[in-house]
């Protein structure tokens, strides 16, 4: 899906989101594009969404393209930050909001969930970042302009919540959150590295309707972060250029509380 020729396409940013054919990351595409961001949506199988949210961001009047990538894959991996460079000739951020996210506990866990989460919550992601910088040291090679771009990577406020559930998924983020410590020391300056950690912020499989609602108003703040407060958060660590190797939480002050299990797991 490819937008119209447009004359000034090539003076904006453009952003690569992952697995924004759904949810928080078609929120976050969107987003970006009502700000001015030529959007390379990533998907792994959902290529229809995929479709659909470039749409919604080319109708903000920005390029939008679909690229697919299965992260499992380190061959397409790599491949997708040169496949979205050929088709718009730049690349200034990337938002890592793809993310595996299945049940184990400390019963349950195997090396096979942790390595599956592993890879596509981490991995992927410093892949990605790496590209971005090699990226961004040839343009800068080839132009006397200052060159900087960034990487968003999605956390989760679990992170300063500790509880038992979803053991790998867990483990996965707080690898990529000290990922982000480490990436915003070796690739500075040419890129910047900023985490974002929502709170309970969609529906899933695991909870019903009623008790997601009940859920998103337990905080200090008695809401929870929308796909709204998220996606503003990370169109500012995009944009707010003294930022780097920390972590925007975005939760309500859900980080706050002390709970004993995953709100997934509460009834």
């Amino acid at each position: 899906m490819t937008a119209l020729p447009d004359t000034d396409a090539n003076a904006r940013p453009t952003v690569l989101v992952t697995g924004a054919g759904l949810r928080l990351g078609r929120a976050i595409a969107q987003h970006l594009a009502g700000n001015g961001w030529n959007v390379a949506v990533h998907y792994r199988y959902s290529r229809q969404a995929a479709d659909e949210t470039a749409r919604a961001c080319m109708a903000a009047g920005v390029a939008a393209h679909a690229f697919a990538a299965d992260f499992d894959d380190e061959a397409q991996t790599r491949a997708l930050v040169p496949t979205v460079l050929a088709h718009f000739g730049q690349l200034d951020a990337v938002v890592n909001s793809a993310s595996l996210f299945r049940y184990d506990d400390a019963a349950s866990f195997s090396y096979a969930s942790a390595e599956a989460h592993l890879r596509a919550n981490v991995a992927a992601p410093l892949l990605l970042a790496q590209a971005l910088h090699a990226h961004l040291r040839e343009r800068q090679a080839l132009c006397d302009a200052p060159c900087q771009g960034a990487v968003v990577n999605l956390l989760d406020q679990k992170l300063w919540n500790q509880n038992p559930d979803f053991l790998s998924y867990t483990l996965s983020k707080a690898a990529l959150e000290a990922a982000g410590t480490a990436l915003a020391m070796a690739l500075a300056p040419l890129v910047r590295v900023v985490g974002v950690a929502p709170g309970l912020t969609l529906t899933s499989e695991y909870l019903d309707a009623e008790t997601f609602e009940r859920l998103h108003r337990l905080s200090p703040l008695q809401r929870s972060s929308t796909p709204e407060d998220v996606a503003a958060a990370v169109h500012f660590a995009l944009t707010n250029r003294a930022m780097t190797g920390t972590t925007l939480l975005v939760d309500g002050g859900q980080h706050l509380l002390r709970l004993p299990r995953d709100f997934s797991m509460m009834r």
